[in-house]
C-alpha cells in the first residue's frame, strides 16, 4: 500500500510540475519561426526521434490553441496490432485540429493529427515584434526535412513513432490517467469511464463481439464518393454480409463498436486512395474507401483511452449515398402503392 501511495503522490507532483512548466489545454501558442525550429533538429530533421515534417512548415509563425497534451498514444506495430506508448520526454501536444495534408509525402490521405514538440512552440504574446518572412530560412528548414527512409519506404511522424516513444507498463498507464485528470486534459467522470469500462469488459468477458461475415473472398463496391457528399452508414447486418470470419473486408477490419454509426448520416471528408502504412512505411493504395468527417477511432478497450484521434476508414460498400437511399425508398413506396 505504501508503494502505491508513493506512486500516486509522485504522479501528482509530476503532473503539477508539467502543468506549471508546459503548455496546457486551451492555451494560445505560436509556432516558432523556421530558423528557430531548424536549430532544434538533428541531421534527419527530428527532435528526440520525432520528425518535423514539410506539411508543418505552413504553420510557422502562426498562432493556435493547444487542444491537449499527449500523455500517451497508440502505435501500430504490426498489421492490426497496437502498443500504448509515451513520448520519451513527455513534451508533445496537439494544436486544435491540425492534421497532416500529405503534400510532402506524395499526397498520403490519412490526415493524421500533427504532433508538436514544445520546443517548436512559444507562448503567444500580442506585442511580440513582427519578423520579416525569410524565404531562405524556410527553404533551409525544408531541405533538412527527411521524407524518404529508403526504397519504397517513407519517413514521417507516423512511421517514426516507435523510435520517438517508449512502451508503457500497466502501472504507468494508470499514472498517465492521473496526469490527464490533474492537468485538465480529461474530466474526472470521463476518465473514470475510460478506466472502468475496459476493466469491466475484461473481467466479465463482455467485450464487443466481432462481426463475423460469411465471405471467403470479400466484395468491393465502387460509389466514387467525393468530398462533401452525404452518406448513410448501412446496418450492421448489411455490413456483415461484406466481411470474412475475421471481420475484414479486403483486409480492412470493421472495427469494434462501429455499429453505433449505422443508420446515421455523415459528410465525406476525403477519399482514401493513398496512405502510408505505419509499421512498414510503404504507400498503400486502398480501393473504394473514404473518410467521413469527425469520425475518429473509438479505442474502446484501451485503458484510459487514446488521444490520437485517427480518422476511421470506411469501405464504400458499407455506405449508401443519401440521394440513392432516397430514390430506393421512393421506388419502394411506389411499388407498395401499386400493390395496394
Amino acid at each position: 500500500m505504501n508503494r502505491i501511495a508513493e506512486r500516486l503522490i509522485g504522479a501528482m507532483r509530476e503532473a503539477m510540475i508539467i502543468k506549471k512548466t508546459r503548455f496546457f489545454s486551451g492555451q494560445l501558442v505560436e509556432v516558432r519561426r523556421p530558423k528557430e525550429i531548424f536549430q532544434t533538429l538533428d541531421s534527419n530533421g527530428t527532435l528526440d526521434g520525432l520528425p518535423f515534417m514539410p506539411e508543418m512548415l505552413e504553420f510557422c509563425g502562426r498562432q493556435f490553441r493547444v487542444s491537449r497534451r499527449i500523455q500517451k498514444t497508440c502505435v501500430e506495430v504490426a498489421e492490426g496490432g497496437y502498443d500504448i506508448r509515451e513520448f520519451t520526454q513527455n513534451d508533445v501536444v496537439f494544436l486544435e485540429e491540425l492534421r497532416c495534408s500529405g503534400t510532402g509525402h506524395d499526397e498520403c490521405q490519412r490526415a493524421c493529427m500533427l504532433f508538436w514538440k514544445v520546443a517548436w512552440l512559444q507562448r503567444a504574446v500580442d506585442d511580440r515584434p513582427s519578423e520579416t518572412r525569410s524565404d531562405s530560412a524556410r527553404e533551409n528548414l525544408r531541405a533538412k526535412l527527411k521524407t524518404i527512409a529508403g526504397p519504397s519506404r517513407y519517413f514521417c511522424q507516423s512511421t517514426e513513432l516507435v523510435k520517438a516513444t517508449r512502451l508503457l507498463s500497466r502501472s504507468r498507464r494508470l499514472l498517465k490517467c492521473i496526469y490527464d485528470v490533474l492537468s485538465g486534459d480529461v474530466g474526472l467522470l470521463k476518465m473514470m469511464s475510460l478506466i472502468f469500462k475496459p476493466i469491466g469488459r475484461k473481467l466479465t468477458g463482455r467485450v464487443f463481439a466481432p462481426v463475423e461475415g460469411p465471405m471467403k473472398r470479400t466484395p468491393v463496391e465502387k460509389l466514387d464518393l467525393q468530398a462533401g457528399e452525404i452518406v448513410s452508414v448501412r446496418s450492421v447486418g448489411e455490413i456483415a454480409q461484406t466481411l470474412d470470419k475475421k471481420s475484414k473486408n479486403r483486409g480492412l477490419v470493421y472495427d469494434l463498436g462501429l455499429g453505433k454509426f449505422s443508420g446515421h448520416r455523415y459528410k465525406v471528408r476525403n477519399r482514401l486512395d493513398a496512405m502510408i502504412s505505419e509499421p512498414t512505411g510503404e504507400m498503400k493504395k486502398p480501393e473504394a474507401t473514404v473518410i467521413l468527417e469527425n469520425l475518429t477511432c473509438l479505442c474502446n478497450n484501451v485503458l484510459g483511452g487514446c488521444p490520437r484521434r485517427d480518422l476511421i476508414y470506411w469501405r464504400e460498400i458499407w455506405l449508401t449515398r443519401v440521394e440513392d437511399e432516397a430514390k430506393r425508398i421512393e421506388t419502394s413506396a411506389v411499388v407498395l402503392n401499386k400493390q395496394e
